[in-house]
């Protein structure tokens, strides 16, 4: 696999990393999932420089997870705003912040709760079927090619030798 052909594979992962796989875009997204819209608050919550943040703001709108909406004329400025294809990133931006708030917090604890509006409480992402709602772990899941897996062809099973045939003496 290439680096900068990740999109083009016939993996979910690696089309999904070609996206999304680099530092910044994933602290981008962060602040997009926190509410920043404006590049200056990119740059002023990240401390990245404004070509890098720039580059990947583009890539995220070419990409159709963000869109870039004006809100001032003069100079022109834009929102950048999730859409539907970004919004769908929050459980993948909150699996990496439940493992970072499991495995990588120190004594002060997590840096951020995340509270459900509904309920109120505070919570932990969990991860489900869909089918059963049951939760999943690693070594409940079976992997099985799917339609839009890679065709390799058929490898044929090596021939046996053939016994001579015996002439009979007459």
């Amino acid at each position: 696999m290439r680096w900068d052909a990740l999109e083009e594979e016939p993996c979910s992962m690696a089309r999904t990393i070609g996206v999304i796989g680099d530092r910044w875009t994933l602290l981008i997204l962060r602040e997009c999932f926190l509410r920043t819209r404006r590049f200056e608050g990119f740059q002023s919550a990240l401390g990245i420089t404004r070509h890098l943040l720039a580059e990947r703001l583009k890539k995220l709108v070419r990409q159709g997870v963000l869109r870039r909406i004006p809100y001032q004329e003069s100079p022109k400025r834009h929102e950048y705003i999730l859409t539907q294809k970004g919004l769908d990133l929050y459980p993948i931006m909150m699996a990496i912040v439940h493992w970072g708030d499991t495995h990588m917090v120190d004594e002060r604890g997590r840096p951020l709760l995340h509270q459900h509006r509904k309920c109120g409480k505070n919570f932990d992402p969990v991860m489900v079927c869909s089918e059963c709602g049951e939760p999943l772990s690693a070594k409940e899941v079976h992997t099985h090619p799917g339609p839009g897996a890679r065709s390799t062809p058929a490898i044929k099973a090596p021939e046996k030798p053939k016994a001579k045939a015996r002439r009979s003496a007459a």
